[in-house]
């Protein structure tokens, strides 16, 4: 499916808001202005909302077992995503041994393993940069060394993630979120480290379609600043 098609079918066109204040600083950092987004990293014993893994999944992702996930272009700023499994069937103690798949775009916008195409013109069908695949320790945490995602027309900045059981049982597909503030000061201020697509037609998280239902429980916390790099944590909660 062409991706104008894929986000037309989820009503992903609507209207785009105006830019709220940003960083006024040279540096995106967290503290910058704060925009319309209040909401808040979710915190309770529920479950993590299931989402769409389309319209770019992993191709064969048991191939990709590694932590470092990055090109190696040196583009993008610098990003540790740490993830946590719960288990929501165990009082949301931690799952070890769960089987985590990430996946997310590079700073333009563009997926590894697809491309030629009108759905996305660069072709990028041969490389798989950007996907991996580790395994819960016994914290419940799995650790990516990645980029700060770009973003693409008619969605939010967002990581996609598949936590299977040890077994290789499909328990939970989802997508993690990111602030809105911190995100249009990334892509205005971080063009000497890839950042040069702007945020003229950016979705907010509220006007994606894929989180506009709330996005609370998806919400990941990130700190750190684009020189210095980020350093991303969430919590997934599934049931096991």
């Amino acid at each position: 499916m062409e991706r104008k098609n894929f986000l037309k079918s989820l009503s992903l066109f609507a209207a785009t808001p105006l830019v709220l204040s940003s960083c006024k600083k040279t540096d995106a950092t967290l503290d910058s202005t704060t925009s319309g987004d209040t909401t808040t990293p979710d915190t309770s014993c529920t479950a993590t909302p299931q989402e769409t893994d389309g319209p770019f999944p992993t191709k064969s992702p048991s191939s990709y077992v590694r932590s470092d996930i990055r090109k190696g272009d040196g583009v993008g700023a610098a990003m540790t995503a740490a993830i946590t499994i719960a288990n929501l069937n165990d009082n949301c103690n931690v799952l070890s041994g769960a089987i985590v798949d990430i996946w997310h775009c590079d700073v333009n916008g563009d997926y590894s393993q697809y491309g030629g195409t009108t759905m996305q013109s660069n072709d990028y069908t041969s490389l798989n940069w950007f996907r991996g695949r580790q395994t819960t320790d016994s914290n419940g945490k799995v650790t990516f060394t990645t980029i700060f995602p770009g973003w693409y027309q008619g969605r939010a900045t967002h990581i996609h993630v598949h936590v299977y059981n040890s077994a290789g049982k499909s328990l939970l597909i989802t997508q993690i979120a990111f602030d809105d503030d911190l995100c249009i000061s990334v892509n205005k201020n971080g063009s000497s480290y890839g950042y040069t697509k702007g945020t003229n037609g950016y979705t907010y998280n509220k006007n994606d379609n894929v989180f506009s239902d709330g996005y609370s429980k998806e919400l990941a916390t990130i700190t750190g600043s684009l020189a210095d790099g980020f350093n991303l944590s969430i919590t997934i909660k599934v049931s096991a």
